[in-house]
């Protein structure tokens, strides 16, 4: 790992939140993610399963977490399985967790080699009525891949069929909504490191410069600042590219007087950061794009203060497109009797700005949330309204990442990173 070893405290406190809601008499299973295989002996760089890092801060492949709050003796509450490291391992991959350095980054005393992990489930299978399974619940999860997690689920239902099932995918997703505030530094630090990517970009950025090249300069900054690098896939989409929402091909030449739409951020101890800006080509926006920019911009401002303590999910969203639609009138891309004719289902507003405003955040960009309950304090949410205008050739999208106070606005995450016109245009030409 690049990033500094995280306080286990945190993780001790993630499993004490989560062993309080298991039913009695019950376990809880938690494996790490494979390594995928590419071709050949070639693989995927390693990316841990975060409910395990969530509850454990391990971080290495083929670990296993086990949770038995009512187990008959203190030591086998919390249970780590680790890949047995040796002399071999060490020369060729480099040192794995010993139990001594898996108890320094979790906070779990019990820590046996993983060849032990099927008679030690064995004996907590007879003590126990309940294993929770770990399933990926997430609205937006598309899972095609059968995952180390889903195999160790079908290999358990045939080793113990008498056994109740659970579910720890809602436990979850309301635990993991709610930020500890060693998570938000962990945040705020990838945010850190997504400005200074940022700012290295202002004085790079001129006409004819590659896509490609600006995702390097970028990759160059996260990771001399201990990010593993893009939190996602970054969009970096000059012209007309920024009309595409997921464009990530990033091989275009970028023209004078274009824009660009900079959909990039760091990660680092496996929490991202999820930033949106605009650049333009030349170093300043014609009046146009100015006009739309500063749109889009008093959207995210007003959406921004609506983040706060009971608001609901769909209510926040219908209140942002009757502001967009304000907007979009006063730009001259919508008429009255487009909103008066509108499907409401469907509104008008959505033909320049057709996705959502706001997402949670934290291990994952997008992160777990229940979105059928009220906004909490300490939730984390991207705010990123956008124009989309591809008959005249540029889209506009703005997104900075808010934690949600107890009271007031939200305090954000990204208020350090430049977003203004005139301090970006400013930079640009200094």
């Amino acid at each position: 790992m690049k990033y500094h070893q995280i306080d286990r405290d945190l993780f001790i406190k993630n499993r004490k939140k989560f062993m309080a809601e298991m039913k009695p008499k019950s376990v809880a299973i938690f494996n790490s993610n494979d390594i995928y295989p590419v071709s050949a002996d070639s693989t995927l760089p390693f990316a841990q399963h975060r409910d395990i890092f969530y509850l454990s801060g391990v971080d290495q492949e083929e670990s296993i977490l086990l949770l038995f709050p009512d187990a008959p003796y203190e030591h086998q509450r919390e249970m780590l399985f680790l890949k047995e490291t040796s002399e071999h391992i060490a020369i060729w991959e480099g040192e794995k967790l010993t139990k001594e350095s898996a108890f320094k980054v979790s906070g779990i005393k019990t820590v046996y080699w993983l060849q032990e992990f099927e008679k030690i489930l064995f004996e907590m299978m007879t003590h126990s009525d309940t294993i929770y399974i770990n399933t990926n619940e997430h609205y937006r999860a598309t899972v095609e891949t059968e995952t180390r997690e889903a195999r160790f689920v079908k290999w358990w239902k045939e080793k113990y069929p008498a056994h109740a099932v659970a579910k720890s995918n809602p436990i979850l997703q309301r635990l993991r909504s709610v930020k500890e505030s060693e998570e938000i530094d962990l945040i705020q630090n990838a945010c850190n490191i997504t400005e200074k990517g940022f700012r290295r970009l202002l004085s790079f950025v001129e006409p004819n410069v590659m896509e490609y090249e600006i995702e390097a300069e970028l990759i160059h900054e996260f990771v001399r600042n201990r990010s593993k690098g893009f939190a996602y896939t970054p969009i970096i989409a000059s012209g007309n590219n920024a009309n595409v929402l997921h464009y990530i091909e990033n091989n275009q030449q970028c023209k004078p007087g274009d824009l660009i739409l900079l959909d990039v951020a760091a990660e680092y101890g496996n929490y991202s950061s999820d930033m949106t800006r605009m650049i333009p080509v030349s170093g300043k926006f014609t009046d146009r794009q100015a006009e739309v920019y500063n749109a889009v911009l008093r959207v995210k401002n007003e959406a921004t203060k609506m983040l706060t303590p009971g608001t609901l999910w769909k209510q926040y969203h219908i209140e942002v497109g009757k502001i967009m639609t304000s907007e979009l009138l006063g730009l001259g891309l919508l008429d009255k009797a487009d909103v008066q004719n509108e499907n409401p289902e469907w509104p008008a507003y959505k033909k320049y700005f057709m996705h959502g405003t706001s997402h949670h955040m934290g291990l994952d960009t997008h992160d777990y949330g229940i979105l059928t309950e009220p906004m909490q304090a300490n939730m984390v949410f991207t705010v990123e309204p956008g124009i989309y205008i591809p008959a005249e050739g540029f889209g506009i999208r703005l997104e900075d990442n808010l934690v949600v106070q107890e009271s007031g606005e939200p305090f954000n995450l990204m208020r350090n990173i430049p977003i203004e016109i005139d301090e970006i245009e400013s930079l640009m030409n200094s």
